[in-house]
């Protein structure tokens, strides 16, 4: 049985870190000006260190320039291209067909892969990019599975099919909006998006023969979110996602933190792992438990099953999980089995703590027991995140490593 590539997003190398440590086969990052996500920490030296630490794992980086570029912007184009190549990342990713043209020449070393923002709907124009240099495509969105799956079954030998199976979804055709431009002189395209579609709006309403007397729309104390979707999640569909035959799957989420990020790709680690080995037992229950634990939004299939599919608006709005929260990472442990934890949300003796073990799907849970503080080294009752990094020593009940992430059980 073929396994796909297991694809997650990596907005920082400390998240690139995060990323593989919880199972990733592969991330995917952007500079911080020539991607749809600018807002992103990936600088030359964090994408080289990123580049040094997947290859070292037998993993690999692809790097997002899938910027709609303006003709002024070429010249840096090409210099990022050199970089890129140079360093050895393993794709350049890429919507605009002017970049693609200048990808191919400024990096023939590396891999051309087409982002779902260029819309590719189609084995017709799967066939166009390969002819013009691609090894993957990446996927719309809006496809269906039987659109997948004849485009896998039809594709060109040596042409990779990559698609999204979690994460956000934008409210715009893959992406492709002037919203947050026009409302927040923000673009979209440029990889500086406000996200207008999450904002909470308030209606009106003008009858005909009344001109200028408006009427509010009904609606509760948050607003409403009419452009607001729900998250995709194809986790129950992963028997189906096998039988399609796609190389690799997406996460969403360089904006997310790195406790959102451990929770998703080792949710998705374990039930791919799973469903390749034994996949007549394979049951989705016990890996949506953990995903959803770090939960942000209601979730939906998008138009994986059904293309009119109607559950897709999140009118709700932001969904956080109520009883789970970032608690911490793991900094460092000392002989004595006391260890440094640079804390995300306030903690206190008594609190519930779920440490996430790497290679394995269930947490590690304990209580706390005693906390101290860092300079002093005297016993504390709690700690609160400050304006600055705060940090805080406790002693954790298990083998436990650098980097690994604390949930706290609220």
């Amino acid at each position: 049985m073929k396994k796909p590539e297991l694809l997650a997003p990596a907005g920082t190398f400390e998240k690139a870190k995060v990323a593989f440590m919880y199972g990733a086969d592969a991330v995917y990052a952007g500079t911080s000006k020539l991607s749809l996500r600018t807002r992103t920490t990936m600088e030359f030296d964090d994408l080289l260190n990123t580049v040094k630490l997947a290859h070292s794992l037998d993993k690999k980086v692809y790097v997002a320039m899938n910027v709609y570029a303006r003709d002024n912007e070429y010249d840096l184009i090409k210099k990022e291209a050199s970089y890129l190549d140079e360093i050895g990342v393993d794709g350049i990713i890429v919507a605009d067909g002017g970049v693609a043209e200048v990808v191919k020449e400024y990096a023939p070393n590396t891999e051309l892969h087409i982002s779902t923002q260029a819309n590719v709907c189609s084995l017709h124009t799967c066939n166009f990019w390969y002819k013009n240099g691609a090894n993957r495509i990446i996927l719309a969105r809006e496809l269906n599975k039987d659109e997948i799956k004849y485009i896998t079954q039809n594709k060109p030998n040596g042409l990779d099919i990559e698609m999204f199976i979690h994460g956000a979804i934008c409210y715009s055709y893959s992406g492709r909006c002037y919203m947050s431009d026009y409302m927040a002189g923000r673009s979209a395209n440029h990889g500086d998006c406000a996200q207008p579609c999450r904002w909470a709006y308030n209606l009106y309403v003008e009858e005909k023969n009344k001109p200028g007397e408006m009427m509010p729309v009904e609606y509760d104390e948050k607003g409403t979110y009419i452009f607001s979707s729900k998250d995709m999640c194809l986790l129950n569909d992963m028997p189906t996602v096998f039988d399609i035959g796609v190389d690799s799957l997406k996460i969403e989420g360089r904006l997310k933190t790195e406790y959102y990020l451990a929770t998703v790709v080792n949710a998705y680690r374990h039930a791919i792992d799973d469903y390749a080995q034994n996949p007549n037992t394979w049951n989705p229950d016990k890996y949506m438990k953990e995903l959803d634990k770090a939960r942000t939004r209601g979730l939906t299939t998008f138009y994986f099953n059904d293309k009119y599919n109607p559950d897709i608006q999140d009118y709700d709005g932001k969904q956080i999980n109520p009883d789970y929260e970032f608690g911490g990472v793991i900094l460092s442990t000392d002989l004595q089995g006391v260890s440094t934890v640079e804390i995300r949300n306030k903690l206190s003796v008594g609190d519930t703590l779920e440490v996430m073990i790497p290679n394995k799907l269930e947490p590690y849970t304990f209580t706390i027991d005693k906390l101290y503080d860092m300079e002093t080294n005297e016993e504390i009752s709690n700690v609160n995140p400050g304006v600055k990094e705060q940090k805080v020593k406790m002693k954790i009940p298990t083998d436990v490593g650098n980097g690994y992430i604390i949930r706290r059980v609220k």
